[in-house]
């Protein structure tokens, strides 16, 4: 049983995924840390950001892959644990140019169906249910107004004593739907058999219970037998 969710900037897919995913047992495949993972890699062969021969090349020698070890997630880069090395700024900089690349896109979502066809996954972003896991049982549409997602944005800035402009942080919101959506790599959109779950006035838990039971209906209807 595989849970692809996708949905717009901001409406809070990543912190549901892992909500689920603790909830129900499951992996959370966090894509964002495969491609950090991705970037220790190329940073650790010297290949430069702009060599896409070199990428091209070099990537089908990479393996990364996620594992939970004592409730804590854990990314393996060719059998390494490389965990401590994600956050770190070459990582983050390597990641982001690299991802632009269709030969490392091709690359991970073929490590991510790996993943998935061995083990009970969640996995969002913003074509995880079009692209990367379309036969998944369960894909999830997760949005919100964008003046909710922009307020959370703010509240969550402010909180950390950062000085923010609401209307601004609406505007990039709106901008960046409005570039996911018209990519030409793997454009967000709403998977055909998605269920739309709007969370423009619900909290994380009733977000997490509804997505439970949609889970626990769709076991339900292949297995026969209900998951608690």
């Amino acid at each position: 049983m595989n849970i692809a969710m996708d949905g717009p900037a901001g409406a809070g897919k990543s912190t549901i995924a892992k909500r689920i995913a603790k909830e129900l047992g499951i992996i959370y495949v966090d894509t964002g840390a495969m491609y950090r993972a991705m970037g220790v890699f190329f940073h650790r062969r010297g290949i430069e950001p702009q060599d896409k021969e070199g990428i091209g090349a070099a990537v089908r020698e990479a393996d990364v892959t996620i594992r939970y070890e004592e409730g804590q997630q854990q990314v393996y880069l060719n059998g390494e644990n490389v965990t401590g090395y994600l956050r770190t700024e070459e990582a983050g900089r390597m990641a982001s140019a690299i991802s632009v690349y269709p030969a490392v896109r091709r690359k991970l979502v073929e490590l991510q169906q790996q993943m998935a066809a061995r083990q009970d996954v969640i996995m969002d972003g913003r074509d995880i249910g079009t692209v990367v896991l379309p036969q998944a049982e369960l894909k999830i549409y997760l949005t919100a107004d964008s003046g909710v997602r922009a307020r959370r944005r703010y509240d969550e800035l402010t909180a950390k004593g950062e000085i923010c402009d609401l209307e601004e942080i609406q505007r990039e919101i709106e901008a960046r739907d409005y570039q996911d959506m018209h990519r030409e790599e793997s454009p967000l959109k709403q998977a055909k058999d998605a269920v739309v779950v709007d969370t423009s006035d619900m909290d994380i838990e009733q977000v997490v219970q509804a997505v439970s039971r949609l889970y626990q209906d769709r076991r339900k209807e292949k297995t026969g037998i209900q998951t608690e």
